[in-house]
């Protein structure tokens, strides 16, 4: 397997998420942390790969980008 990522991954990369979780939100058409105000806490949860480390990380990010889910 290739250390290579999916150009569209790269912000999810650089935060560091694993892959399922970084395919699983590009999947969903989630390409940086900003297009998270989209969806709610509910639908990132549902999304297959994303586990609670993943979760984890991606609210310090939001936390400190002072980014919320849609509610």
């Amino acid at each position: 397997m290739s250390d290579k990522h999916d150009p569209l991954e790269q912000e999810w990369f650089q935060i560091g998420l694993a892959g399922p979780a970084r395919r699983a939100l590009v999947g969903a058409k989630l390409y940086k942390v900003s297009d998270l105000r989209r969806v709610t806490l509910e639908e990132v949860e549902s999304l297959h790969g994303m586990g609670k480390s993943a979760l984890a990380r991606i609210r310090v990010i939001m936390d400190a980008k002072k980014i919320k889910f849609r509610l």
